[in-house]
């Protein structure tokens, strides 16, 4: 018998855990770091089950047998079939498991499981859209270093790319490029080899020196708008009609919101709930609880 609800939010920078009873009432959270699938799906499963262990810590009760427990996880990767797979078959015999990616739990949670668009840039990006005839489609999201423009990830390639081209006197030697280069390697040697060693979540790490930098550097300043209007084109892609309401989540979607336009600022909403309240919303719906 399931006594324990549990939504989980993992991606690429760290992994939230909502403990609830099957009536909805929150006892507690509990934290660990990144689940994103295409980072390790083993080390995905230890980050989740810690973010689990700590939200019963935080509820002061013991970790019971996890078929007492039902799970939904909104993860980064779910949506490659070989990593969902291969997540599923980590995972404990849990009294019921419903894995989304954390875009779609995002997306409920931000409009309550009602009709909206979501576009969410945190590590990487990714928008979608829950419709009025309840159909849902998804646009970006196609992760890094192809995809996942206006994310965090994307906005520190690019002062990489950069700060590589100033070095080589092929780019001014501007604020953002000697910042990067403080950050990544001051010379070629050191940031070549920072480049080879580096992915998406040490290029996330990066990003901050952007927002620094724009006052002092127009690239910098061209760079974020460059990143604002990635994601109002997949607000666009995803509601061609501009009829819905929007919710800009993530902590990189949400500095570049004052960037968007007017029109889509209009229509902007705050997020109802987070991204493990919407887990735990469709947990509630799939086991029959009322909402």
């Amino acid at each position: 018998m399931v006594e324990f609800l549990v939504g989980v939010d993992g991606g690429g920078t760290g992994t939230r855990a909502l403990l609830a009873r099957p009536d909805g009432t929150i006892l507690a959270h509990g934290e660990a770091g990144p689940s994103a699938l295409g980072q390790g799906v083993p080390g995905a499963w230890l980050q989740v089950q810690d973010a689990i262990s700590a939200a019963f810590v935080g509820a002061d009760l013991t970790l019971p047998a996890w078929s007492r427990i039902a799970l939904a996880a909104g993860l980064s990767g779910v949506h490659t079939m070989a990593l969902c797979d291969a997540f599923r078959a980590e995972l404990p015999p849990f009294g019921k498991i419903l894995l989304e990616t954390d875009g779609y739990t995002m997306l409920i949670g931000a409009h309550g499981g009602q009709p909206g668009v979501m576009v969410a840039a945190g590590t990487g990006s990714v928008g979608e859209v829950l419709r009025s005839d309840a159909s849902h489609a998804v646009a970006g999201g196609w992760g890094f270093p192809v995809g996942d423009e206006g994310s965090g990830a994307w906005l520190g390639l690019q002062a990489v790319r950069l700060a590589q081209a100033a070095m080589d006197g092929r780019a001014p030697a501007g604020a953002l490029a000697r910042r990067t280069w403080g950050h990544c390697g001051q010379t070629r040697q050191d940031l070549a080899a920072w480049c080879a060693t580096s992915a998406q979540f040490s290029y996330a790490q990066v990003a901050p020196l952007v927002f620094e930098c724009e006052a002092s550097d127009p690239v910098a300043a061209n760079l974020l708008q460059q990143a604002a209007q990635h994601l109002e084109s997949i607000a666009d892609a995803l509601d061609p009609t501009r009829a819905l309401p929007v919710a800009i989540c993530g902590s990189i979607g949400m500095r570049l919101q004052s960037r968007m336009t007017r029109e889509l600022r209009n229509r902007c909403v705050d997020a109802a709930m987070g991204p493990a309240e919407g887990a735990l919303w469709l947990l509630q719906q799939t086991l029959g609880a009322p909402s």
